[in-house]
C-alpha cells in the first residue's frame, strides 16, 4: 500500500486529516476545520499541490529536528509534517508525499 488520507473528527467536534505512508506513519497533518467538507478540501489541496516541489518549505523545530510544511499557491499552509530524525529522512517524507498523495485513497473515519 502506497499511502492513504484519513479524515477524523476530534473530541471537540472539529475535523482534521492525515496522510499516512504505507508503513502507517503520519507524513503530513492538516489543520482543524469546523466542517468535514473543509477537511476534504484540504485533502484535495494536498493532492493537487504535493506534486509541485516549490510548495514545500523545509523548516527546523526548536529542538533542531527538521520538518516541512506544504503550501498552496496563495502561500497558505495546507499541512505540516511530523519532525524527522534527519534532513535525509525528511526528504524521504517529502518524496513519499509527492509520489503517493495525488492518487491516494481517502478514508473517512468519522
Amino acid at each position: 500500500m502506497a499511502g492513504k488520507f484519513e479524515i477524523q473528527q476530534a473530541t471537540d467536534g472539529q475535523f482534521t486529516f492525515h496522510f499516512k505512508a504505507g508503513n502507517g506513519r503520519i507524513v503530513i497533518a492538516g489543520e482543524r476545520y469546523a466542517q468535514r467538507r473543509s477537511a476534504e478540501a484540504g485533502v484535495a489541496s494536498v493532492q493537487k499541490n504535493a506534486a509541485s516541489p516549490g510548495r514545500f518549505e523545509r523548516k527546523t523545530a526548536k529542538n533542531g529536528a527538521p520538518y516541512f510544511v506544504l503550501t498552496a499557491t496563495n502561500g497558505q499552509v495546507i499541512g505540516q509534517s511530523e519532525t524527522y530524525s534527519s534532513p535525509a529522512a525528511m526528504e524521504k517524507g517529502i518524496a513519499s508525499l509527492q509520489k503517493n498523495a495525488p492518487g491516494a485513497r481517502v478514508i473517512d473515519l468519522t
